[in-house]
């Protein structure tokens, strides 16, 4: 029954995402400002 109601939502355009999703996604916006940081600061170090 999960099943039909997960398929409703997402054709309906009400898919939420879950927690865990959730925080997947603000762990790869951390992981990209960690890298953003450290090329900036390779440039600085290595000019």
């Amino acid at each position: 029954m999960s099943k039909n109601l997960n398929s409703n939502n997402i054709e309906n355009g009400k898919f939420h995402m879950n927690s865990e999703d959730s925080d997947y996604e603000d762990l790869i916006t951390r992981l990209k400002e960690i890298k953003s940081t450290i090329d900036l600061l390779e440039k600085t170090i290595f000019k």
